[in-house]
């Protein structure tokens, strides 16, 4: 166990590598109960979501969710997060467990159209039961509903009561693992029903409870961003491979004018994934060398893949050192020793 955000969080169960290839192999159950949900209502809520994030609300539809990020005036990235459409008139936003004070307070001050804001993450549970076997199991809890009929980053509103006696609960096809799964909303006083529910209908299917440990190398693995490492106040959508969901084409949000001033001229530096291509594992602050040993990066995450067996991590490299393309050779400083690793797009590992 360990404090993180304010609660007391498990690191592993079994073990991380275990639980790391049960959600690549089988299925794992993760209790992210501290992520925060900020309820955005009235008759002005998609003109204030539009005009919050970088990405085009307009596509979204009732059931409907997207990935985003919420900059600053300068283009620094506030937050990544996913955003609902509950209805026309009713989104909630899905935030970062370290950010909801911070979040909640930017979305307060940057509100002139007066939608209705409420901080809703006390009140709401959220579990991640991620892996091929995910739908199985869950299709032995939801009754009538075929959970597996959701598209990706598509959910469903599950009437009062009807699931494990939740007022409130979302299923939704959308997760942090690379993996097939789900990420159930619930009542937070009924959280631990549900969580009981899922390890015992997925007891026979392989199903193990997972931690941050295994949340963090999956994510890796699967090339996803860590907010605090990968992106934060100081970076920008572009710079980090973000571009896909930055519409500059939708419409005044916050941030637009810097954005347009980086894509007109090119970022300075890019976000790349890299392998090692011998032993040795990159960690957070690792130097990213060029082949004479200039340094022209740094690592923000790294880690030992499990399922390639090598190191794997992501790091900003300047993009006039000719190093942010598949392919080339770069070198990454460990504890001194400069060891070569190959620029590679991610995800490292696609199931």
């Amino acid at each position: 166990m360990m404090t993180f955000a304010g609660f007391d969080m498990p690191v592993q169960y079994s073990g991380i590598i275990e639980e790391h290839m049960a959600v690549r192999q089988a299925a794992g159950l993760f209790d992210v109960s501290h992520m925060g949900e900020v309820l955005v209502q009235g008759p002005e809520a998609f003109g204030f979501v539009q005009h919050l994030v970088t990405n085009d609300a307009t596509r979204l539809y009732d059931g409907r969710a997207m990935y985003t990020v919420m900059c600053t005036p300068e283009g620094g990235i506030v937050d990544d997060l996913l955003v609902y459409r509950l209805n026309d008139r009713a989104y909630m936003l899905v935030i970062n467990a370290s950010n909801i004070e911070g979040d909640f307070a930017w979305m307060q001050a940057n509100n002139p159209m007066g939608a209705d804001l409420q901080n809703i993450s006390d009140e709401v549970g959220l579990i991640a039961l991620q892996g091929p076997q995910a739908f199985a199991i869950a299709r032995r809890l939801t009754g009538d509903f075929d959970p597996e009929q959701l598209k990706f980053y598509h959910f469903a509103q599950m009437p009062a009561g009807a699931f494990f006696g939740c007022e409130h609960a979302i299923l939704s096809h959308t997760g942090y693992t690379g993996e097939p799964g789900l990420e159930i909303y619930c009542d937070a006083d009924r959280a631990g029903t549900v969580w009981d529910a899922i390890m015992t209908a997925g007891a026979d299917l392989g199903l193990k409870p997972a931690g941050l440990g295994a949340r963090d190398t999956l994510r890796l693995e699967s090339g996803f961003c860590l907010y605090g490492s990968d992106i934060d106040a100081t970076t920008n959508p572009l710079e980090a491979g973000l571009g896909w969901l930055t519409r500059l084409d939708k419409g005044p949000f916050i941030g637009r004018e810097a954005l347009q001033a980086v894509k007109e001229h090119g970022p300075a530096r890019k976000l790349v994934g890299f392998v090692m291509n011998e032993r040795g594992i990159p960690r957070h602050g690792c130097a990213i060398l060029d082949s004479n040993g200039d340094r022209i990066g740094e690592v923000t995450s790294g880690s030992l893949s499990p399922i390639l067996g090598k190191g794997v991590g992501l790091g900003y490299v300047a993009t006039t050192s000719g190093c942010t393309t598949s392919g080339q050779t770069v070198l990454v400083d460990i504890r001194g020793k400069h060891h070569p690793a190959t620029v590679t797009r991610p995800p490292f590992y696609k199931n």
